[in-house]
C-alpha cells in the first residue's frame, strides 16, 4: 500500500507540518494567559473534559471539510446541513426511544443525498464547488426558514448519552472524535481510496491520466463530508435536547471548518495535509474561545479576532503556498 501511495504522490507516512506543533503550542500559551488572570478552575478535569467536548462538534465538521479540501473541492453547506439534520432528527423523534434509529437513518440519508448533489454538480456538471455548494446551503436554509422557527420536536433522553455519556472518566463525544479522526487518518494514509484523493488533489489532470475515476472520487468525499456533517447536526441535538434551524450557526462551522483544516497543514489548492493537523486546529480554537471567556472579552470583540485568526490563516497558507512552489 506505500508503494501505491508513493506512486500517486500521496505522503508518506504521518509527518507534522509547522502548524500542526504551533497550533497547540499557541493554545498552550493562551491557556497560561487565561490562568494569570484567574481561570485556575480550569485546570480540573471537569474543565479539561467541557474544553475538550467544545472541540466536538466543530472537529466532526472539520474532519470531513479537510477530505474534500484535500481532493481539491471544498464544501459550504454543511452549516445549513447541520441544521436540517438536528431539526430532522428531533422531530421525528419526538422524544421516542422508540424512533431513534429511524431519526438517525433519516438524518444520515439526507447528508447522504445532499453529499451527492454536491458532488454531481461539482464533478459532473463541473460547477465551481463554491457556488455549487453555497447554493445547495441556500435551498437547505430556505427549507428550514420556511417550515421551522424554533426548536422542533425533542429526542428521546437515550439518544443523550452521545452527547453526555462517558466510558469511563472520558465522555462519549470527545471518544468518538478521536475515534473518527483516527479512522479518517488511517483511510487517507493506507488505503487505495486516500492515494487517490490525494492524487486528485494534487493534479486532477495527472491522476485522470493513471486511470483514476476522479468523479468518482470527488462525488464519494463530498457525501462523506455531508454524512460527517449529518453526524455533527446529531450530536448538537442530543447536546441542546432538539434541534433548531439556528444551531448550524451560519459562518460558523463552514468558514471555521475550512479555516482550522488550513490552521493544520490542509492546503487550500488540495492534495496536502491530513485530519491530525486540523484537530490541532480545532483544539485551538477551543481553547481560544475558553481563554476569551475566562479572560471577560466582549462577545462581539471574539467575533472581530476569531476573524482576525481566520484571516491569518489564509495568510499563512499563501506564504506556505509560495514556499512550496518556490
Amino acid at each position: 500500500m506505500t508503494d501505491l501511495a508513493n506512486r500517486y504522490g500521496a505522503p508518506r507516512g504521518f509527518r507534522l507540518s509547522a502548524t500542526s506543533v504551533i497550533a497547540p503550542l499557541s493554545a498552550l500559551a493562551f491557556v497560561v494567559t487565561a490562568l494569570a488572570t484567574g481561570g485556575s478552575a480550569q485546570l480540573s478535569w471537569t474543565g479539561i473534559s467541557g474544553l475538550l467536548e467544545r472541540m466536538v462538534g466543530l472537529g466532526i465538521v472539520a474532519i470531513g471539510q479537510t477530505m474534500v479540501i484535500l481532493a481539491g473541492s471544498i464544501d459550504l453547506s454543511v452549516a445549513h446541513l447541520i441544521s436540517v439534520a438536528a431539526v430532522l432528527s428531533s422531530w421525528i423523534m419526538q422524544g421516542d426511544p422508540s424512533r431513534i434509529f429511524a431519526a438517525v437513518a433519516a438524518a444520515l440519508a439526507a447528508g447522504a443525498v445532499v453529499g451527492l448533489v454536491n458532488g454531481l454538480l461539482v464533478a459532473r456538471l463541473s460547477v465551481n464547488p463554491l457556488i455549487a455548494t453555497l447554493g445547495t446551503g441556500l435551498i437547505l436554509k430556505g427549507l428550514l426558514s420556511t417550515s421551522f422557527d424554533n426548536f422542533a420536536g425533542s429526542v428521546a433522553p437515550q439518544f443523550q448519552f452521545l452527547a453526555y455519556g462517558s466510558l469511563g472518566p472520558f465522555p462519549v463525544p470527545l471518544v468518538g472524535l478521536l475515534l473518527l479522526a483516527v479512522a479518517a487518518s488511517l483511510v487517507l494514509r493506507r488505503t487505495v481510496f486516500g492515494a487517490h484523493l490525494y492524487a486528485v488533489g494534487g493534479n486532477a489532470a495527472g491522476a485522470r491520466l493513471a486511470g483514476i475515476r476522479t468523479e468518482r472520487v470527488v462525488i464519494a468525499v463530498h457525501v462523506i463530508a455531508s454524512l460527517l456533517a449529518a453526524l455533527t447536526g446529531l450530536y448538537l441535538a442530543a447536546r441542546l435536547g432538539s434541534g433548531a434551524p439556528w444551531v448550524g450557526r451560519d459562518g460558523l462551522y463552514d468558514l471555521e471548518s475550512i479555516a482550522v483544516a488550513v490552521i493544520g497543514g490542509t492546503f487550500l489548492t488540495g492534495g496536502r495535509g491530513g485530519v491530525m493537523g486540523t484537530l490541532a486546529g480545532v483544539f485551538l480554537f477551543a481553547v481560544l474561545d475558553s481563554a476569551f471567556t475566562m479572560i471577560g472579552i466582549d462577545p462581539f470583540l471574539q467575533q472581530i479576532l476569531r476573524g482576525i485568526i481566520v484571516v491569518a490563516a489564509v495568510a499563512a497558507y499563501t506564504f506556505r503556498s509560495k514556499a512550496h512552489v518556490g
